[in-house]
């Protein structure tokens, strides 16, 4: 048995530990806040626009885009946005997992978001197409309209076939799914006249034409996703953060307990024994 010493010190570095679980347990719960809201403030703008696609795609019989059309997939891209730091559970090595079970071996190029995210591409040795936006905290708008920019462009011209993107949905503070979804080429499910063959008439006049209007909108709603899911990934990684670091703040605590216990045993262990020593050598 460790001697009293050796334990009190140990309970001293547990409760160390302690105190520095709960803080960032603070931190992290005040940083969720603020990115949950964000992440729900997000959600309108992506969804505007998507049903403005939806609008124009199913309002014209002879609708043409490069973002619609099909192709075998011989390549994959993927937009990676993991977290900053660790300490946060499982939530950096589920996305990955998500993530290689969607590309099941085929050929890939990265985009990463996120220290974490740099730092898997590395590891593995895949291709990435930037490695500038390696912290997820610091990317704007502004940057998701650039990152869009470059993808869709490497689309069109054809460096690679589908475009998706891995990131982690923010359910509530107790849950996070990561998810993967397809970005490019966009799919919609065309309304019932479009199904049964009748003529769709449109009521709105686009300028210069709706191909042109459809082509120009597709990146932004595409940095909006992308926004979004950056938001939805930070709240994610924030709650997963406040969830571990609650766990460690609960097992510190047992294992002071049960410190405890040992030191207050070894203490009347040594009291015993002093008092033995002391009658034995009474009764000499």
């Amino acid at each position: 048995m460790a001697s009293m010493k050796d334990i009190k010190n140990r309970i001293r570095s547990v409760e160390s530990t302690m105190q520095i679980t709960k803080a960032m347990e603070l931190v992290a719960s005040s940083k969720m806040r603020r990115a949950k809201l964000h992440a729900e403030q997000t959600r309108p703008y992506f969804t505007t626009l998507y049903r403005t696609l939806v609008d124009i795609a199913e309002s014209n019989t002879e609708f043409s885009s490069p973002y619609v059309r099909s192709r075998p997939v011989n390549k994959l891209c993927y937009v990676l946005i993991a977290g900053d730091r660790g300490m946060a559970g499982g939530y950096n090595n589920n996305l990955f997992k998500a993530m290689e079970e969607h590309r099941a071996g085929r050929e890939c190029v990265m985009l990463p978001i996120g220290r974490k995210a740099v730092e898997y591409c590395q590891r593995w040795g895949f291709p990435m197409l930037t490695q500038d936006y390696a912290l997820a905290d610091d990317v704007t708008i502004d940057d998701c309209a650039v990152i869009t920019s470059l993808l869709c462009k490497g689309f069109r011209d054809g460096e690679f076939d589908e475009l998706d993107m891995a990131y982690t949905n923010f359910v509530s503070m107790l849950s996070q799914v990561p998810a993967v979804i397809k970005l490019l080429p966009l799919h919609f499910e065309r309304g019932e006249k479009q199904e049964t063959g009748e003529e769709k008439q449109a009521v709105t006049l686009f300028e210069p034409s709706s191909e042109a209007v459809y082509n120009a909108i597709v990146p932004g709603y595409v940095a909006g996703l992308v926004y979004g899911a950056l938001a939805e990934s930070i709240a994610s990684e924030q709650s997963a953060r406040r969830a571990a670091m609650d766990a460690a703040s609960k097992n510190a605590g047992e294992m002071i307990e049960n410190l405890s216990l040992h030191y207050n045993r070894a203490r009347q262990a040594a009291i015993t024994q002093e008092i033995t020593e002391i009658v034995g050598g009474a009764e000499q």
